[in-house]
């Protein structure tokens, strides 16, 4: 009967049983085979190396465009949070034409009046603020400021040396942004009502506020 005869062992198995037989004594006559050398390692050639410099040079240039680092925690191009839009000032609207002969003819009714006389710019401009936002959150509609019309002497005295500065301040100050939010519109009041040294102001309806 022939011995049948086994395969080759390949490189790895030939070094796994060279780790088990390391330390047995063989017998007379027989001697442990010894391992195949390794094969060397391919050597990199120059061209592959520059391969691989601009590649990672070219990653780096992207990542930096793009706002973050090549394998860094921060993701990159990551856009900036975006401001929230500031909110819109609403347009002022004309007093009516309609609305104008009833405020003169006395058919619609004036629901408060304020009187400029004698205070300063600073103590009219506050008191005008006031007044408009009291009387917006009373529900109030339409309401009368009383400028005066800054002529003579005691109105050059009253209005620092200015004749009828408070006239001509008092509707930039309603039509300002700080409140365009409580005023609707506003125009000249009827004679009775003080004329060209005076305002009809319309008042906008509150918003109701919400919990």
């Amino acid at each position: 009967m022939k011995r049948r005869r086994g395969r080759a062992l390949d490189k790895e198995e030939m070094a796994l049983w060279h780790h088990v037989v390391k330390g047995v004594k063989p017998l007379p006559g027989r001697a442990i085979p010894a391992l195949p050398p390794d094969e060397p390692a391919p050597a990199s050639g120059d061209r592959s190396g520059d391969e691989s410099k601009d590649m990672g040079r070219a990653t780096q240039a992207l990542a930096d465009k793009l706002g973050g680092k090549a394998g860094g925690k921060k993701g990159v191009g990551k856009a900036a949070p975006q401001k929230p839009a500031a909110p819109k000032i609403p347009p002022l609207a004309p007093l009516e034409r309609r609305q104008r002969l009833a405020l003169r003819r006395g058919t619609e009714a004036i629901e408060a009046v304020l009187d400029l006389h004698g205070m300063r710019q600073t103590e009219a401009h506050a008191a005008l603020i006031g007044f408009v936002r009291r009387a917006q959150r009373e529900q109030k509609r339409i309401v009368v400021v009383v400028t005066g019309k800054g002529g003579g002497d005691e109105g050059r005295d009253l209005m620092f040396g200015e004749r009828g500065v408070l006239r001509r301040l008092v509707p930039q100050w309603l039509a300002s942004a700080e409140l365009r939010s409580v005023v609707l519109g506003y125009g000249e009041a009827g004679r009775h009502h003080g004329g060209t040294g005076a305002l009809y102001v319309r008042l906008r309806r509150r918003r109701e506020e919400r919990p």
